[in-house]
Protein backbone atom coordinates (compact mmCIF):
# COMPACT_ATOMS: atom_id res chain seq x y z
CA UNK A 1 0.00 0.00 0.00
CA UNK A 2 1.52 3.08 -0.82
CA UNK A 3 1.98 5.87 1.63
CA UNK A 4 -0.17 8.83 1.51
CA UNK A 5 -3.49 10.45 2.77
CA UNK A 6 -6.82 8.83 1.16
CA UNK A 7 -9.89 11.52 1.47
CA UNK A 8 -13.62 10.22 1.00
CA UNK A 9 -16.54 11.93 0.37
CA UNK A 10 -19.99 11.18 1.19
CA UNK A 11 -22.08 13.13 -1.69
CA UNK A 12 -25.68 14.53 -0.89
CA UNK A 13 -27.51 16.88 -2.52
CA UNK A 14 -27.54 19.63 0.80
CA UNK A 15 -23.79 18.55 2.14
CA UNK A 16 -20.70 16.94 1.22
CA UNK A 17 -19.21 14.59 4.21
CA UNK A 18 -15.45 14.27 4.23
CA UNK A 19 -12.87 11.61 5.98
CA UNK A 20 -9.39 11.23 5.85
CA UNK A 21 -6.95 9.01 6.66
CA UNK A 22 -3.80 8.73 8.19
CA UNK A 23 -0.01 8.41 6.66
CA UNK A 24 -0.56 4.79 6.09
CA UNK A 25 -4.04 3.86 5.56
CA UNK A 26 -4.63 2.44 8.48
CA UNK A 27 -7.36 4.66 10.56
CA UNK A 28 -10.21 6.69 8.81
CA UNK A 29 -11.11 9.50 10.92
CA UNK A 30 -13.98 12.50 9.81
CA UNK A 31 -12.96 15.64 8.93
CA UNK A 32 -15.18 18.12 7.65
CA UNK A 33 -18.84 18.18 6.48
CA UNK A 34 -19.31 21.01 3.22
CA UNK A 35 -22.72 22.57 2.45
CA UNK A 36 -22.99 21.78 -1.01
CA UNK A 37 -23.84 24.99 -2.35
CA UNK A 38 -22.44 25.62 -6.49
CA UNK A 39 -20.83 29.59 -4.87
CA UNK A 40 -18.56 27.90 -2.49
CA UNK A 41 -17.72 24.19 -2.30
CA UNK A 42 -15.20 24.17 -5.05
CA UNK A 43 -13.29 26.27 -3.05
CA UNK A 44 -13.93 24.53 0.35
CA UNK A 45 -12.87 21.13 -1.20
CA UNK A 46 -9.89 22.72 -3.02
CA UNK A 47 -8.66 24.03 0.30
CA UNK A 48 -8.98 20.77 1.91
CA UNK A 49 -7.05 18.38 -0.78
CA UNK A 50 -4.42 21.30 -0.65
CA UNK A 51 -4.14 21.20 3.37
CA UNK A 52 -4.47 17.24 3.68
CA UNK A 53 -2.45 16.55 0.32
CA UNK A 54 -4.07 12.80 -0.35
CA UNK A 55 -2.75 10.55 -2.99
CA UNK A 56 -6.58 9.15 -3.64
CA UNK A 57 -9.89 10.07 -3.31
CA UNK A 58 -12.86 8.37 -2.92
CA UNK A 59 -16.58 9.04 -3.66
CA UNK A 60 -19.34 6.96 -2.63
CA UNK A 61 -21.85 5.45 -5.32
CA UNK A 62 -25.06 4.85 -3.85
CA UNK A 63 -26.59 2.14 -6.17
CA UNK A 64 -30.05 0.35 -5.61
CA UNK A 65 -29.87 -3.02 -3.56
CA UNK A 66 -30.09 -4.45 -6.67
CA UNK A 67 -26.79 -3.15 -8.30
CA UNK A 68 -28.53 -0.70 -10.72
CA UNK A 69 -27.55 3.16 -10.30
CA UNK A 70 -30.14 6.00 -9.73
CA UNK A 71 -30.05 9.52 -10.03
CA UNK A 72 -27.96 9.59 -6.58
CA UNK A 73 -25.48 7.76 -8.62
CA UNK A 74 -25.33 9.84 -11.41
CA UNK A 75 -24.82 12.91 -9.37
CA UNK A 76 -21.66 11.15 -7.26
CA UNK A 77 -20.59 10.01 -10.66
CA UNK A 78 -20.62 13.45 -11.76
CA UNK A 79 -19.34 14.87 -8.45
CA UNK A 80 -16.43 12.44 -9.14
CA UNK A 81 -15.58 14.05 -12.00
CA UNK A 82 -15.65 17.80 -10.68
CA UNK A 83 -12.93 16.44 -7.55
CA UNK A 84 -10.48 14.75 -10.49
CA UNK A 85 -11.27 18.40 -12.33
CA UNK A 86 -10.38 20.54 -10.09
CA UNK A 87 -7.58 18.52 -7.87
CA UNK A 88 -5.90 16.43 -10.57
CA UNK A 89 -5.79 13.83 -7.88
CA UNK A 90 -7.21 10.37 -8.85
CA UNK A 91 -10.56 9.53 -7.93
CA UNK A 92 -12.37 6.57 -7.71
CA UNK A 93 -16.28 5.34 -7.23
CA UNK A 94 -16.94 2.96 -4.09
CA UNK A 95 -19.71 1.19 -3.96
CA UNK A 96 -21.71 2.83 -0.62
CA UNK A 97 -24.81 0.54 -0.05
CA UNK A 98 -25.88 0.81 3.38
CA UNK A 99 -23.13 3.30 4.67
CA UNK A 100 -25.39 5.99 6.14
CA UNK A 101 -27.62 2.94 7.55
CA UNK A 102 -24.13 1.26 8.63
CA UNK A 103 -22.89 4.97 10.21
CA UNK A 104 -26.13 5.89 11.51
CA UNK A 105 -26.85 2.60 13.42
CA UNK A 106 -23.16 3.11 14.96
CA UNK A 107 -23.99 6.65 16.59
CA UNK A 108 -27.11 5.11 17.83
CA UNK A 109 -25.14 2.59 19.39
CA UNK A 110 -22.46 5.44 20.79
CA UNK A 111 -25.51 6.83 22.44
CA UNK A 112 -25.80 9.97 19.90
CA UNK A 113 -29.16 10.85 19.86
CA UNK A 114 -31.17 11.53 16.24
CA UNK A 115 -30.70 15.19 16.68
CA UNK A 116 -26.85 14.69 17.65
CA UNK A 117 -26.04 12.08 14.67
CA UNK A 118 -28.15 14.73 12.38
CA UNK A 119 -24.76 16.96 12.74
CA UNK A 120 -21.97 14.13 11.82
CA UNK A 121 -23.80 11.48 10.00
CA UNK A 122 -22.38 12.92 6.43
CA UNK A 123 -18.85 12.31 8.05
CA UNK A 124 -19.89 9.16 9.72
CA UNK A 125 -20.89 7.71 6.10
CA UNK A 126 -17.53 9.42 4.28
CA UNK A 127 -15.72 7.56 6.94
CA UNK A 128 -17.49 4.39 6.50
CA UNK A 129 -16.73 4.48 2.70
CA UNK A 130 -13.20 5.26 3.51
CA UNK A 131 -12.81 2.11 5.60
CA UNK A 132 -14.48 0.13 2.61
CA UNK A 133 -11.67 1.94 0.27
CA UNK A 134 -8.78 1.54 2.77
CA UNK A 135 -9.74 -2.36 2.87
CA UNK A 136 -10.05 -3.22 -0.54
CA UNK A 137 -6.09 -1.21 -1.05
CA UNK A 138 -5.45 -3.68 1.90
CA UNK A 139 -6.74 -6.51 -0.27
CA UNK A 140 -4.92 -6.11 -3.35
CA UNK A 141 -1.96 -6.66 -1.64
Amino acid sequence: MLKGRRMAFDYGDARIGIAISDMDGLLAVPLATVKNVLETRENELRALVAEYSPIHLYVGRPLHLSGKEGESSAKAQAFSELLKDITGIPVSLIDERLSTVSAARALKEAGRTAKQARKVIDEAAAVEILEMALNAEKAKR
